[in-house]
């Protein structure tokens, strides 16, 4: 019981001592970008660092995107129109949509997603950079860490995933559209017309806001694993790991947490 008393303290006490961490890592991130945002030199190289952690993350992502989140809808409308019409419930089917789509899995498949892609990446790159001493050799020209390598992930992340969310969504729409069409026979003004009965300002904005945190979490964590490989490459595929791990994890976390909050 001691044994596991001890390893229980010791693991919470590295999870605290990690998340200290990860709020520093962030918080410079913020403060060393900002400070010399009025300073043209180096901000060209941030933006296109910027510009290329979008096209990865957003741009890149679109044609797996297209595939799950149609595959997605026309799944959740079969489910649906399956069920509903034997109690009279065809009329439910936007509400299925607001609640499964739009409130949880748009989010969710989305971030997932991008953890699976761009966050690996991110904590692999920074993991190499560290091996091969790319990251001290920016040190000693005065160059700072947070500033050019992990502020432009961030909100390169934070700006894809919003983007990606968005376009789940309407592919999904778009997939259920396609099933109800064929089982229902529903017209497409109808289809809408329920969706938009069930849809309210506060579904779109908590959906955006999971969305954003969401990207900024498996950035900022992706970053802090990728800096902590030091010594040698064997490292960079546990670093990785450690990385996806965590970034689903807290996304749930997260997750679960807003869902009960607001909508319980």
């Amino acid at each position: 019981m001691s044994t596991l008393t001890g390893w229980v303290g010791n693991r919470f006490l590295s999870i605290l001592h990690d998340t200290n961490k990860i709020c520093d890592l962030l918080y410079l991130s913020l403060r060393d970008t900002f400070i010399s945002i009025r300073k043209w030199h180096g901000n060209r190289l941030i933006f296109q660092v910027l510009q290329k952690q979008i096209l990865f993350t957003g741009v890149d992502a679109l044609p797996i995107i297209s595939i799950i989140s149609l595959l997605l809808g026309a799944i959740v409308i079969t489910q649906s129109t399956t069920q509903l019409p034997m109690i009279g419930g065809e009329d439910f089917i936007g509400k299925v949509i607001v609640l499964v789509i739009i409130r949880e899995l748009g989010p969710l498949v989305t971030a997932m997603v991008v953890i699976a892609r761009s966050g690996s990446a991110i904590a692999t790159e920074l993991g190499i950079m560290s091996v091969n001493k790319e990251i001290e050799a920016l040190e000693v020209m005065g160059i700072s860490i947070t500033r050019f390598l992990i502020f432009p992930r961030i909100i390169g992340s934070l700006i894809a995933i919003l983007c990606l969310s968005v376009y789940f969504d309407i592919m999904a729409i778009l997939g259920g559209f396609i099933i109800s069409k064929i089982q229902l026979v529903t017209p497409f003004d109808v289809y809408i017309y329920r969706i938009s009965l069930a849809l309210n300002p506060g579904d779109i904005g908590i959906s955006l806001m999971k969305c954003a945190v969401f990207g900024v979490i498996i950035a900022i964590l992706s970053s802090y694993h990728g800096l902590k490989v030091k010594c040698c490459s064997t490292e960079v595929p546990q670093a990785t790991t450690r990385a996806i791990v965590s970034s689903i994890v807290v996304c749930f976390l997260f997750n679960s947490a807003v869902t009960i909050i607001f909508y319980i």
